[in-house]
């Protein structure tokens, strides 16, 4: 079985390869990447294409069966110039089946993915844990000090390799076609929840200093953020989904474990906090 990864040098995809890899390692695994150097486990068979540009993709879809799709492009997460061609080239390949990372029915990729004739199932992860790096590893480095908005705010934020995991067993296994997927870790946890744990991962304090809704955006305005952003950051954090704060068996339907938690994500990335 030939799987092809889309994004498969970013945090989702990376985890995809390595746990097909852990999975069943006779599947040959395919990384669809802009950089012909990028660095994949030893046996991964390097596809250079760019979903912003359909013509690039002929070769990358050759004898695959099954495919991850992300429905953006670029570092700017822009969107797919031309989701329709994407999609007739998979199914001119044979590709039978398909996962899409954070798909939405009314989305145009997953439009057409729908009308085709390839098993499509939408994976829609919560909250991951590896967003604690992009946001806090700086200032806990700089003063074990966090400062945001939304301290009793509930989250069952999820472990990149969960993630990966379903998504692994969905492409080897298929049996989801049409179904969203929630994706979650094993708990609720509030920002303070987290702040502690991260501070027991490092063997120091690490203190929550909670803004309002004004000091964040004047916070984030300072720091570089444009206004769309945001306000985006301040409807999700502000109105987390029920989706976003309940656990499900997902991971553990799929995966046949129980999902990571917080704790071991903070202690495998306690170095870069401190």
């Amino acid at each position: 079985m030939r799987i092809l990864v889309t994004g498969a040098t970013g945090t989702v995809g990376r985890n995809i390869v390595e746990q097909l890899i852990a999975f069943d390692p006779a599947a040959e695994v395919r990384a669809l990447t802009r950089n012909p150097d990028a660095g994949l486990p030893a046996g991964v068979e390097i596809a250079v294409g760019d979903l912003s540009d359909p013509e690039t993709l002929t070769d990358a879809f050759k004898d695959v069966d099954a495919v991850h799709l992300i429905n953006f492009a670029g570092e700017q997460y822009g969107a797919l110039p031309d989701p329709a061609a994407i999609v007739a080239l998979a199914e001119q390949a044979g590709v039978r089946r398909a996962t899409v990372l954070g798909g939405i029915a009314t989305g145009p990729l997953e439009q057409a993915l729908s009308a085709s004739s390839i098993d499509t199932t939408y994976l829609q992860p919560v909250e991951f844990m590896s967003n604690a790096l992009m946001w806090w590893a700086a200032p806990i480095k700089a003063d074990s000090r966090i400062r945001e908005p939304f301290g009793d705010r509930l989250s069952a934020m999820v472990h990149p390799v969960d993630i990966g995991a379903v998504a692994a067993r969905v492409l080897l296994d298929g049996g989801q076609d049409e179904q969203s997927l929630v994706i979650t870790g094993p708990e609720v946890l509030t920002m303070q929840d987290k702040v502690r744990l991260i501070g027991e991962a490092i063997g120091r304090e690490v203190e929550y200093v909670e803004l309002t809704v004004d000091e964040a955006r004047d916070k984030w305005r300072s720091e570089g953020m444009h206004d769309g952003l945001i306000g985006f950051l301040i409807e999700a954090l502000g109105n987390t989904p029920v989706e976003g704060r309940t656990v499900s068996d997902t991971v553990e339907r799929l995966v046949g474990r129980a999902p990571l938690g917080f704790a071991q994500w903070a202690r495998e990335n306690a170095d870069a906090f401190k």
